[in-house]
This record gives C-alpha cells, sequence and structure tokens, in this order.
C-alpha cells in the first residue's frame, strides 16, 4: 500500500512541469473571422493545441484588432503579441525583396507563386532572424483584381484618380499608371470609396467580398496582377523558451497550416469572384489596351525590383524562369 501510495505521489509531482508551462498566445490576425486567412490561422491553434498536449494554446484575434498591419512586426519583436500575421510585400519600404510577391506578372499563378516563395523563403527567414523573429508558415491571397467606379479601357482611365495603396509597390503601380496613390487599411475601404477618398485599388477578390465591395463600385477587372502572402512571425524569445517537444509540434502544425492555406486560397479566389458577379459586379477580363499598358508598366517595376535587390531579386527571378 506504502508503494502504491509512494508511486502516486509521483505521478503527481510529474505532472506538475507540465501544467506549470502550460501558456496561452495571443495570435493577431489581419482578415476578418470568415476570410479563409484567418480560418486557416484558427486551424493552426487547434493543430498546436492538439499536438502539444494543451501545453501551448493559441487565441486568434482577428481583423486587425491587436495590432495593425503596418505595426504588426514591430508587435512582434517588442513582445506586445507573441506571434501575428503581416503581409510579407508591406514590408517592402524596410527592404525591396519582400516586395517580390507585388512585382507585377512575376507571379500570377499559384504555381508560380509557390516557387516565388521556395525561392524567397530562406531569404526572409534570415532577415527576420536578424530582427529577433522566427518565420512560420505562409498562406497567399488570391491574385490581385482592380476596383474601379468608372469603366476602364487602359492606363489613361487612370490618371488623377485617387488609388487605394497597401503596400509600397502597389504605391508604385498607382503612379505608373497616372493615379494618385493613397494608404488605406482594409477595414477603411468601404468608408474610403463612399467618402471619396478613393475611386479605385487593386485587392484580392477575397478583399471585395470582406469589403461588400458592391456597396460602392460597380467594375471589377480580373487582371491577375500578382499573388501576394501573409507569413506568421513569433518573437524569437518566445520561440526559444518553448520546450524542444513543443516547438516541433509548433513546426509541425505549420506544416500543414501552410499545406491547408495555399489550397483555401484556390477556392476562395473561384467562389470570391463568383460572389462578386452575384451580387450585381460587372467582373471583366483584362481589357487589350489595359493589358498593353500593364505589361509596360510590370516591366519597368521589375527592373526597379531587380536594381533594388541585386544579386538576391537576380536569384529569384532566375529561380522563376527555370
Amino acid at each position: 500500500m506504502k508503494h502504491v501510495l509512494l508511486s502516486a505521489q509521483a505521478l503527481a509531482l510529474m505532472s506538475l512541469p507540465l501544467a506549470a508551462s502550460a501558456e496561452t498566445w495571443q495570435m493577431s490576425a489581419h482578415a476578418p473571422d470568415g476570410n479563409y486567412l484567418t480560418q486557416t490561422a484558427r486551424s493552426f491553434a487547434e493543430d498546436v493545441a492538439r499536438l502539444t498536449d494543451g501545453a501551448l494554446t493559441i487565441d486568434v484575434v482577428s481583423n486587425s484588432v491587436l495590432l495593425k498591419r503596418a505595426d504588426l512586426k514591430r508587435g512582434v519583436q517588442r513582445g506586445i503579441v507573441p506571434i501575428g500575421e503581416v503581409l510579407v510585400s508591406a514590408l517592402g519600404n524596410e527592404d525591396a525583396i519582400f516586395s517580390a510577391d507585388a512585382v507585377p506578372l512575376l507571379a500570377t499563378t499559384f504555381e508560380d507563386a509557390k516557387t516565388l516563395w521556395e525561392a524567397t523563403k530562406p531569404i526572409y527567414e534570415e532577415k527576420f532572424a536578424e530582427d529577433g523573429l522566427v518565420m512560420l508558415y505562409s498562406a497567399p491571397w488570391p491574385p490581385q483584381g482592380i476596383y474601379m467606379q468608372t469603366e476602364v479601357t487602359d492606363a489613361s482611365s487612370f490618371e488623377g484618380v485617387k488609388f487605394r495603396a497597401y503596400n509600397p509597390a502597389t504605391a508604385r503601380l498607382a503612379e505608373l499608371l497616372g493615379a494618385v496613390p493613397a494608404t488605406i487599411a482594409t477595414s477603411e475601404i468601404s468608408q474610403a470609396f463612399s467618402t471619396g477618398v478613393i475611386s479605385g485599388m487593386i485587392t484580392s477578390p477575397t478583399t471585395g467580398v470582406d469589403s461588400q465591395s458592391w456597396d460602392y463600385v460597380p467594375y471589377y477587372y480580373d487582371v491577375k496582377a500578382f499573388i501576394p502572402k501573409n507569413v506568421i512571425l513569433v518573437n524569437k524569445d518566445a520561440y526559444d523558451a518553448l520546450s524542444p517537444e513543443i516547438s516541433t509540434a509548433l513546426q509541425e502544425a505549420s506544416d500543414l497550416a501552410e499545406a491547408r492555406g495555399w489550397e483555401a486560397a484556390a477556392a476562395a479566389t473561384t467562389s470570391a469572384t463568383e460572389t462578386l458577379a452575384e451580387n450585381g459586379m460587372q467582373v471583366i477580363s483584362t481589357p487589350e489596351g489595359l493589358k498593353a499598358d500593364f505589361a509596360v508598366i510590370a516591366k519597368t517595376m521589375s527592373a526597379e525590383w531587380a536594381e533594388q535587390t541585386g544579386e538576391q531579386g537576380q536569384a529569384v527571378i532566375d529561380a522563376l524562369a527555370k
């Protein structure tokens, strides 16, 4: 009996470290709850809890409530939140290499976008590590299209148009189209159109659905300009404080989330574009005049990006050419 009691006490003591080490991370997610990117993040959190037996749980807070997109990277670095989701190309002002997936026409299919991701992934991992961050999974947005309040024929249709920009590349694109770039957060799109702050933008069909774009703009041009990606960043100190077993589980959950996110993006592209049309928007293929002008602009932006990024950018371009 004494031996049984001692064994029970030993087992109880063995369970204490696991309970004591259990923690919850708040994760800042950009998109609203209904968006597949936030759903992917929630599935990731479920996998983390399952694979760690509850030793690490992640509370996903959507719609940039915890940190705005512009503040995300710095916020994770400072430990305001231990983990968060950021649009890679939003960091283009820090280093032009982060703008790779926002260079027009560089990668317009999910297959090419995946090749681009594999080429840039080790570069990003190294750069984020230098800033005290660990990069986990990526997930792409759908190919970007143009929303306009007036009909478009070619680049001249954008002359003087106040055009939403959400990263350095889209601001440059607006300038080359002859438009006037305006930085507008995703959550402010509807109000910006309604109040005349902008009358055009380039973004995904899913963002168009999230913001109910049919309420304020009649035309969607499915130009498939580029495919931007979000990545998940973790504060390195928080990551290093995890046990080897938990960090391994976190990476496993990350791999599952990446596969899930890329698959969901393709499905969301089709369903969101159909939703735009079902709600009365005119979904239009790229007009020939705009296609020709866009090709010239894309060539200009690609050359500028290659010059800014040097050998690293050329290696990325070479990877896509194979």
